[in-house]
């Protein structure tokens, strides 16, 4: 526990000494795991909060006092804007998924929240990419860091993970989609989409075919998402449907293949999407569809299958001047 020495003790009503910041529920739950696990040998006490869960329930925890919260943005303006809870005893700020949470539009919320702790506080920020806007925020809210870079700065992805891409029509999506489950088996899948509609369409469809599919995405409750969830982990379901908010931050081991159904907006997304597959030094496949609407990203992903040692669809490759210009949303079509 940082500074515990020298901390007095909490009291009812005072705010915690430790604010873990996290951009999604399922992250910000797994940091809560974690401390439990360290924090009970110390009596070291901690709570989560997030949206999409009861406020009073997390609001009695954090009145009787905690040294760890982990929380995600919005939930904690709520409460700091009511009352509930201060940051006034904060020396110990960890921004994790920095930049995921700058793409979720939480800078605000951010700026706002780390204004109201201590200048003289510690402060360890964590980002899988590191773009202007985050050096920006480095700067804002570190004094005199240390950078510590793991692996290369450009993106790259897993070489343990075999990646294939179909560049198909919208309308050739979901056929190939059969033909890759088939292959895959009852190896344990994730499949992403652009659209919470879209998860939904794809996962009724696909449980209708005989798959034993499940779609979680953010206007899923909490209860919803965590079963989905542990049904994934335990294997009774094989096949998880979802929407980026299970790009990064779902921790769950063994998924044997990911597939794009919808190719992501941004590469950055295309490297954290298959990275939840081949971990622990376990080999993995990735399967993307990719279409004449992604043309604008076939550039960087070539210099990504290149930099891996992949096959590159011909197709792709001579998609690689286009603007990305295109119709429609994908989402491909569904029976």
């Amino acid at each position: 526990m940082p500074r515990r020495e020298t901390q007095p003790y909490l009291k009812q009503g005072d705010g915690p000494i430790v604010l873990v910041l996290a951009p999604t529920r399922e992250l910000a739950n797994q940091i809560k795991e974690q401390c439990d696990i360290f924090g009970r040998s110390s009596d070291i006490k901690n709570t989560c909060v997030y949206g999409g869960a009861p406020k009073r329930s997390q609001a009695d925890k954090l009145r009787a006092g905690v040294e760890i919260l982990v929380a995600t943005p919005g939930r904690l303006i709520d409460f700091l804007e009511n009352g509930t809870t201060n940051l006034r005893r904060v020396t110990y700020l960890v921004l994790d998924e920095a930049d995921r949470m700058l793409d979720m539009g939480f800078e605000p919320q951010l700026r706002k929240i780390v204004s109201q702790i201590r200048p003289d506080r510690q402060t360890l920020m964590w980002s899988a990419t590191w773009p202007d806007e985050i050096q920006t925020l480095a700067r804002d809210f570190l004094q005199n860091p240390y950078e510590v870079h793991v692996g290369s700065l450009d993106l790259a992805a897993n070489k343990s993970i075999t990646q294939i891409v179909e560049v198909v029509s919208d309308f050739e999506k979901y056929d190939t989609l059969l033909k890759y489950l088939r292959d895959v088996g009852d190896q344990k899948t994730l499949i992403f989409v652009e659209t919470k509609r879209g998860c939904d369409q794809l996962s009724r469809s696909l449980a209708q075919a005989g798959y034993s599919a499940a779609a979680i995405h953010g206007d899923k409750s909490q209860q919803d998402r965590d079963y989905t969830l542990r049904q994934f982990r335990e294997g009774s379901r094989r096949i998880m449907v979802a929407t980026d908010v299970a790009s990064r931050g779902i921790d769950v081991k063994d998924i044997q293949a990911v597939i794009n159904f919808d190719f992501p907006g941004h590469i950055a997304d295309y490297i954290h999407r298959i990275g939840r597959t081949g971990r622990a030094g376990a080999t993995g496949r990735a399967i993307s569809f990719f279409t004449q609407k992604d043309g604008g990203k076939a550039r960087e992903l070539v210099k990504i299958l290149r930099e891996a040692q992949q096959a590159i669809p011909p197709a792709l490759e001579g998609m690689q001047g286009m603007g990305g210009r295109g119709r429609g949303r994908g989402g491909g079509r569904y029976r």
